[in-house]
């Protein structure tokens, strides 16, 4: 296996004149910038220059760009200086977005913080509200560089090329250790499976500074693809057309995006919009983890108008951890298999019979090329087909560890089973294998345990939004209060979700006690409270993935912005005592 750099330096040498990365702002004009195989190539050796006469291999770069093709450059010039990449989101204007980057270039220890023109002054303004010290930052389409006086540095598969800070669905960001080998089998991985060549052009919306966008999109387009296109994503989420419009004139043949970008796709493109479309050259539209059955119908229905083959939506399964994919449905449309509730309550999947409620799961492909074992979390057992059980993975994808945290790289990446297989990587993860299939159920630390039951906020999520029409297309978070680092009370569901605001009070109560019934009817638990809040309130990672812990720890503390909170008398009391507690 050869490392980046050297695949980076021969697609550049054998074809100089074919597209890098070309980015698209609004279709409406066909704002673009582009930049070829040799530019991309003269820029990255200009920049890398610049960082080697100030800094050593091993240090590391802070990655903080506007959407642009700036990004690909600096992420490039990195590799070809040896120093490793820490891609990250602009500073935000929401304090815990600010905190939250601060806290990634602390964990770090950056050197240097690259950027651009555009926004270097509100970056160095955030390093100094942030009292960041001892660190560099330059705007790489400033100039600076002499790209005669790059060298290569001494790479090898083992050397470290990224630092991927986990979304933090469940816990405090890690910077993921990625290696330049993990890269370039996982690129290798995504061609075979999805039978992609080097005429493919890959291309989304995805911010590069998310795994999906960054390996799952950029690196293939320039390692394995013809180029890599990127539109604005706050483009995409004016008019999601936009990215379906990218798709077909831009020749694009491989496509990424989280499930809630698919089904704002079925909501919001008109069908006058529909009729301009030919996605009939679309191979292959991964959708990531989690994927809900009813939004792969209706987006493979509503555009198969346009041509979209029924086995081009592919649900993919994959974490930071893995570099990036574990397993992926490939040569067939995805399978959505209603699974027995009460089984799936009981750690088994089983496909329902008809006579009993149903769960619909959809299944995320076959391995690919990774060593997936579903183990019982608490005893190290492998389980057979048809268990649920905690994903473990082995194999060349699985990264290094978590940047200088020994104790949860230990934890994470170096579990054995029971009779001492290993070292496996533990996802987190709950699910199982159903016919060869990966079915993800859950995350270990959402999992609702009530009664000898384990319900999955999932479930529960989905069936609100089903049953409420004033629900539809919002978010929400379903967890548990009560248990040890809660209050005082006996174990209680709490339900936060997503509400526009236009409704009155009255109506909201109503709405609220609607959705304590409908839980009570589905799954037989009571609930506790409701959490009432406007669109955007409930966080979420940038794969779309709620954030629960976040969001009952936001609850606990009190500092939900709710637009109607219907509490139990008790469960008021209790959080009153744990809050003054707390405050002490």
């Amino acid at each position: 296996m050869r490392e980046l750099l050297t695949n980076l330096r021969e697609r550049a040498a054998r074809n100089p004149r074919r597209p890098a990365v070309t980015f698209v702002s609004e279709f409406t004009d066909l704002r673009c910038a582009a930049r070829d195989r040799g530019e991309l190539d003269l820029h990255s050796r200009r920049i890398a220059s610049w960082l080697q006469e100030r800094f050593s291999a091993g240090d590391r770069a802070l990655l903080v760009h506007s959407p642009g093709i700036e990004f690909t450059t600096a992420f490039s010039a990195c590799v070809y200086a040896g120093v490793i990449a820490v891609p990250s989101p602009l500073p935000g204007r929401y304090r815990h977005e600010r905190r939250r980057l601060a806290a990634i270039a602390r964990d770090a220890r950056v050197n240097v913080v690259l950027t651009q023109q555009s926004d270097l002054p509100d970056v160095e303004k955030w390093i100094a509200e942030e009292g960041i010290v001892g660190v560099v930052c330059h705007a790489v389409d400033a100039g600076d560089g002499d790209p005669d006086a790059w060298t290569a540095p001494e790479v090898s598969p083992e050397t470290l090329a990224l630092l991927q800070y986990t979304s933090g669905s469940t816990g405090d960001p890690k910077g993921v250790m990625v290696t330049h080998g993990n890269l370039v089998a996982n690129v290798e991985r995504m061609a075979d499976a999805f039978g992609n060549d080097s005429g493919t052009t890959y291309g989304g919306w995805i911010p590069l500074y998310h795994d999906m966008g960054l390996i799952g999109l950029m690196l293939p387009g320039l390692l394995s693809g013809d180029g890599y296109v990127q539109m604005d994503p706050m483009s995409f989420l004016r008019r999601p057309y936009h990215w379906l419009r990218m798709l077909d004139a831009c020749d694009v043949g491989f496509t990424a995006a989280p499930d809630f970008g698919y089904e704002l796709c079925v909501r919001r493109v008109t069908d006058e919009q529909l009729a301009t479309l030919d996605l009939s050259r679309v191979k292959a539209a991964d959708g990531s983890e989690p994927v809900r059955a009813d939004v792969v119908a209706a987006f493979t229905d509503r555009f198969a108008a346009a041509g979209l083959r029924p086995d081009a939506l592919i649900p993919v399964y994959g974490l930071a951890e893995a570099t990036l994919m574990a397993s992926a449905t490939t040569g067939r449309a995805p399978l959505r298999t209603a699974v027995d509730a009460s089984a799936l309550e009981s750690r088994m999947l089983r496909p329902a019979d008809g006579a009993q409620p149903s769960r619909m799961l959809v299944g995320c492909g076959a391995p690919t090329g990774s060593d997936v074992l579903v183990v019982d979390p608490d005893t190290g057992e492998a389980q057979p087909e048809g268990r649920i059980g905690e994903i473990w993975l082995g194999g060349p994808c699985v990264t290094a560890g978590y940047w200088e945290n020994e104790d949860a790289t230990d934890t994470t990446f170096r579990a054995r089973t029971r009779d001492g297989r290993g070292p496996y990587l533990r996802t987190g993860d709950l699910g199982g294998l159903l016919d060869g299939d990966v079915y993800i159920t859950g995350r270990r630390k959402d999992v609702l345990v009530l009664h000898g039951r384990n319900l999955h906020p999932a479930d529960i999520e989905y069936e609100l939004r089903s049953g409420h029409e004033e629900l539809e297309g919002l978010h929400g978070a379903v967890f548990m209060v009560g248990n040890d680092d809660g209050p005082d009370t006996a174990p209680a569901v709490v339900a936060v979700h997503e509400i526009r605001a236009h409704w009155g009070a009255e109506r909201l109560s109503e709405i609220a006690v609607g959705m304590k019934q409908t839980v009570a009817r589905e799954f037989g638990v009571p609930v506790a409270a409701v959490a009432l809040v406007r669109p955007g309130g409930v966080r979420r990672t940038t794969s779309g993935k709620v954030q629960r812990s976040a969001m009952r720890g936001l609850y606990l503390s009190g500092e939900l912005d709710t637009l109607h909170l219907g509490e139990d008398r008790l469960l008021t009391a209790a959080l009153a005592e744990h809050r003054r507690v707390s405050a002490r």
